[in-house]
């Protein structure tokens, strides 16, 4: 993966963070994962790319970290506060990684990228193992309720011949 397209990766993850749940947030060390295959959380958004660049973003996170998420977002508007993965937090995790993604491909866009992005697809479930044909950049977003996310980026650029 192009260095470059990292960025807008990690200003729309902050930039969204901020706006729905009003945590700060900081990058943690991004690395090149060893190998195409690797565990994760236990809650996990895929969305897929096409286009200019192809591949998929795998959010993941803990089941903490999804219910205090879920319930920073909602809870200027309705009040509630999730204590249980129900379709209403799934909902609003999924709603979280559209805008990350949505945000991050009108970045690249204005960089000469045309990136379309698919619905978002949640997996949950203990010792998620995930498997793929492409390297994986994971960039760990450190948020001030000191949880982590993690942007899995696993993606490759299309020439334009």
């Amino acid at each position: 993966m192009n260095v470059e397209y990292i960025n807008p990766f990690i200003e729309a993850t902050k930039t969204v963070i901020k706006d729905t749940t009003g945590y700060d947030s900081n990058v943690g060390k991004v690395f090149l994962r060893d190998s195409s295959s690797f565990s994760t959380s236990e809650v996990v958004v895929v969305i897929g790319l096409t286009g200019d660049m192809v591949g998929q973003v795998f959010i993941s996170m803990d089941r903490k970290n999804v219910l205090n998420i879920s319930s920073a977002m909602v809870k200027a508007i309705s009040g509630q506060e999730f204590t249980e993965i129900d379709p209403m937090c799934i909902s609003a995790v999924s709603e979280l990684s559209n805008m990350i993604l949505g945000n991050a491909t009108t970045m690249l866009f204005k960089r000469g990228l045309l990136i379309n992005i698919s619905p978002p697809s949640i997996i949950s479930g203990k010792n998620l193992f995930i498997s793929n044909k492409l390297k994986t950049l994971c960039i760990p977003i450190n948020i001030t309720n000191e949880s982590t996310i993690e942007i899995n980026v696993s993606t490759e650029e299309i020439s334009k011949a």
